[in-house]
């Protein structure tokens, strides 16, 4: 098969966490007889400091005529006093909406090598496996109006959440048709309690689910989610939610199973799927080589199997991780007190190594 993909490696820590991602689609694509063919293009600060757009035309005309699009990070301080629309952060909203990517898929699944690595007890987190559902194109990060009007010192800031049944329905029926192929439980999450919207969510959430009798729903507040997250995690199995909820549910998810840079995450419903690790930019370290590329490398996994529905080839990066953990490998954010921990590349390469040395590479020749 051939893979048309384009690269967005974005700002700080992206290009080399998605570099050492690319390296490992070689490995498994080469591995397993498909052929690539990738294009680079700029996003967020990168974009802007080439041509002052955040999402350069040609870049959003590379992502439209591939087959998926595979991104590092977005965001960089320097372009923080940029107005709205020309931060880094913009061209990715801007991305999303010009894909099409409605529905956020987010795992979080904690590796049992790394039970040790969660700040909660090994028993708590031992065999968490959540995929977050995360309704990506409305809510607050959408709405309008939205501004900061008045003079210093009076100004009012006003943001705006919006959701329409269809946007509901659409990402609802995500949820359910994720839960029928895992524990076919359905957590929503809303502030029903308080927000008009999450009335009107838990009311569509509600309908669909009479079409999808095999599979359990309940509801929780999002404060009552939260808690419940550190508490029992892995009674969790898919949880749907809208879009600023799940963007602060997911990060927490990730800290709950050892880091967020092991976090990877699927954004589809368009006609081109946008894959990135849940992680930002984390300017911090950029070039220091002590990011963790698991979660591209995983994300990697999560293109494969939802734009060109290669499960195998999934499994295979999948399994390659799980292989290097056991091994004992750890960045610095995975490290524990005695433990060493290894560069950027040295963890891309050994996942490289365990691609080409997986029984599915074997069975392939």
């Amino acid at each position: 098969m051939l893979l048309n993909l384009t690269i967005l490696p974005g700002d700080g820590i992206g290009p080399e966490v998605t570099g050492q991602a690319v390296l490992v689609l070689q490995a498994v694509a080469g591995a397993l007889g498909h052929q690539l063919k990738l294009q680079y293009k700029n996003i967020g600060g990168a974009a802007l400091a080439a041509v002052e757009d955040p999402l350069p035309a040609d870049t959003i005309q590379a992502c439209l005529s591939s087959a998926a699009v595979l991104m590092g990070a977005v965001g960089n301080p320097a372009y923080d006093h940029y107005p709205n629309h020309l931060r880094p952060e913009a061209g990715l909203l801007r991305l999303r909406r010009e894909l099409g990517a409605y529905a956020n898929l987010r795992p979080a699944i904690c590796f049992p090598a790394l039970e040790d690595s969660s700040p909660l007890r090994a028993d708590l987190v031992r065999g968490t496996d959540i995929m977050i559902v995360r309704e990506l194109l409305g809510g607050l990060y959408f709405g309008e109006p939205r501004s900061i009007a008045g003079t210093p010192g009076s100004r009012i800031a006003t943001n705006t959440m919006t959701y329409d049944e269809p946007a509901i329905e659409r990402i609802a029926r995500v949820a359910f048709d994720l839960a029928m192929k895992r524990r076919r439980k359905v957590l929503s999450v809303d502030k029903a309690n308080v927000l008009e919207c999450s009335r009107l969510w838990r009311e569509v959430v509600i309908r669909c689910a009479k079409d999808y009798p095999d599979v359990k729903l309940s509801h929780m507040y999002v404060d009552s989610a939260a808690m419940s997250l550190v508490q029992r995690p892995k009674d969790f199995d898919v949880v749907l939610t809208e879009n600023m909820f799940g963007d602060i549910l997911s990060d927490q998810a990730g800290g709950v199973v050892g880091s967020l840079g092991l976090l990877a995450s699927a954004s589809i419903g368009g006609a081109v799927g946008l894959y990135e690790p849940v992680h930002g930019s984390a300017p911090d370290i950029a070039g220091k080589g002590i990011a963790n590329p698991l979660g591209a490398i995983l994300t990697v996994a999560l293109l494969l199997r939802h734009s060109f529905q290669l499960e195998r080839e999934a499994a295979c990066i999948e399994n390659a991780v799980g292989t290097v953990l056991d091994g004992g490998a750890r960045t610095a954010d995975l490290a524990r007190s005695g433990q060493n921990s290894i560069t950027t590349g040295e963890m891309g390469r050994k996942v490289v190594e365990a691609v080409e040395s997986s029984p599915a590479k074997q069975k392939s020749a």
